[in-house]
């Protein structure tokens, strides 16, 4: 495989004292910040400040531009760690630690249980003493050392969450591998990763970084399967399964072979993601992840094959960058033209519709909705705007939709009451606020996401839940008026009695919660 080589980081293994007495003696970021009367207005900003003065300096740039921010700085959705720790939970031979407060790490296991992994997540606890003294590096490199068991895993991925973070725990000291098995070490806070769809990107670059240097060094492993026989196309971002055996076919009479889609399942998979003929963005936003590629010398193509018209750019887009043959291109263009216009005309989407979610798909099933025929008005996407969701965004403008990159809640809330759609698509907030205006709904991530969107299959997938869930008005309509009158806020709930009118409790203590407030502010309050 070619690629560009790059300098190897020293092993650090014999560094944890050092690293510890290093920690003691910086200065606290806090004072500075009281000092100069900044004042936190939010914790986001003070952590920021603390991680950059506590020698994170350079993270945090590289962070901020990879992932810039919206009219809000913090997640409106869960926690960014969410996304890589489920990316490292869903491969083989890889083990999780997590550095980061209890309650955090408490609730990041929920993604262990939901998803089925079947594996125990590592923690790394902390105090304010381990945590000022560098103790807390040396725990976890303990840590690491007992958990780097090369007959059980390839690769330990160890996460920093935000407390660390802030706090300048260098995870780049880490050794580079134990016993064989290969160290990742990634911050994931939330003060810096605004989404948890871009903290898969983060592990994923970081993972890609590590096998292009390997590959780079000397003969790497073969995937379990084997190599294919065919140049590939990777593709970037997670998709429904069926979506990659789809990608498969259509590629086929163009003498190419869908590659493996990061993120990957087994670290093999890397050195064959990055072996590559062109590198499809299926999701836009993997901006570290695609950096890693063209460090690789491979080119990235944008949008996906979605719909009518963009399967046939798409496909068009990927012969060029792989110098296929027109005859060749043409004769997969001509049989996915055919296929998904008589998908088209069989699978109709009639009413108006509003979309909104956070997992990076947004504009692609907003593209084919179009061409379903529905009334799509808004397209409001958590992700930020990249070279590679140009295509897509200018599509959907063209076509009469407004585009939201950063979208906020408030947002997308605002595109529902001013359109007034048949259907809402979108994440809990925005579903829960349409089902109590007796407005049809969907969850976008496991009722749209999850099911095959690319090519003819994606074109046949999505209007027959859609025009369901419209259909449903009238059923919503009917527990409108049997629920009328039975309370909201103060009033709701089950009552023996007439509730009584609570409001003035609120009023009383309103001083003293601003107060509190306040001292939160003011950073006369500090804590997690």
């Amino acid at each position: 495989m070619k690629t560009h080589p790059k300098e190897r980081e020293p092993d650090h293994a014999g560094s944890a004292d050092a690293t510890g007495a290093d920690e003691a003696a910086r200065p606290d970021a806090s004072s500075d910040l009281k000092a100069e009367g900044a004042g936190c207005h939010s914790k986001a900003e003070f952590s920021k400040a603390s991680a950059r003065s506590l020698g994170n300096a350079d993270l945090m740039d590289r962070l901020e531009a990879d992932y810039p921010k919206g009219p809000h700085d913090q997640p409106q959705s869960m926690c960014p760690a969410f996304g890589s720790l489920r990316v490292g939970l869903r491969m083989r031979r890889v083990a999780t630690i997590l550095s980061g407060s209890a309650c955090c790490v408490y609730g990041l296991t929920f993604t262990s249980h939901f998803y089925g992994a079947k594996r125990s997540v590592g923690y790394v606890p902390f105090d304010s003493e381990t945590l000022v003294t560098g103790k807390l590096f040396e725990d976890i490199v303990e840590s690491v050392h007992a958990m780097a068991d090369p007959k059980k895993f390839d690769a330990v991925v160890v996460t920093n969450l935000c407390v660390p973070t802030a706090s300048g725990v260098p995870l780049q000291m880490l050794p580079r591998q134990i016993n064989g098995v290969r160290i990742v070490g990634i911050d994931v806070p939330g003060f810096g990763v605004p989404t948890h769809a871009e903290a898969k990107d983060v592990l994923s670059a970081a993972m890609l970084a590590y096998a292009r240097q390997e590959a780079a060094e000397g003969p790497v492993l073969p995937p379990r399967d084997g190599l294919k026989d065919k140049p590939t196309v990777t593709l970037v971002g997670e998709v429904f399964p069926a979506d990659p055996v789809v990608i498969g076919g259509m590629l086929e009479p163009m003498g190419l072979a869908a590659g493996p889609t990061v993120p990957v399942r087994e670290w093999r998979e890397l050195y064959s993601a990055l072996d590559c003929a062109v590198v499809a963005g299926i999701h836009p936003f993997y901006t570290a992840s695609f950096r890693e590629f063209k460090a690789a010398g491979r080119e990235i193509v944008g949008s996906a094959p979605i719909g009518l018209e963009g399967t046939d750019a798409w496909l068009s887009a990927i012969g060029e960058k792989c110098g296929i043959a027109a005859d060749r291109t043409n004769a997969s263009r001509n049989a996915m033209r055919g296929a998904i216009s008589a998908a088209l005309g069989a699978n109709r989407i009639d009413g108006r519709i509003t979309l909104s979610g956070y997992e990076g798909s947004e504009l692609l099933v907003g593209r084919l909705l179009v061409e379903l025929g529905a009334d799509l008005r808004y397209v409001g996407t958590a992700c930020p705007r990249t070279p590679y969701s140009e295509e897509d965004a200018q599509w959907l403008e063209q076509h009469g939709v407004e585009v939201r990159f950063r979208a906020s809640l408030e947002q997308d809330l605002d595109a529902f009451e001013a359109f007034e759609p048949d259907l809402a698509i979108g994440t809990t907030p925005v579903v829960q606020k349409a089902k109590e205006s007796a407005t049809p709904s969907l969850y976008f991530t496991n009722l749209i996401s999850a099911r095959p969107l690319m090519g003819p299959a994606g074109t046949a997938s999505l209007p027959g839940v859609i025009s369901t869930a419209i259909a449903n008005k009238d059923r919503f309509l009917k527990m409108q008026d049997f629920f009328e009158g039975v309370g909201q806020g103060d009033t709701s709930g089950i009552w023996q009695g007439v509730p009584e009118d609570k409001s003035g409790y609120r009023q009383k203590y309103a001083a003293r919660l601003k107060k509190s407030q306040n001292a939160v502010d003011n950073g006369e309050s500090v804590g997690c």
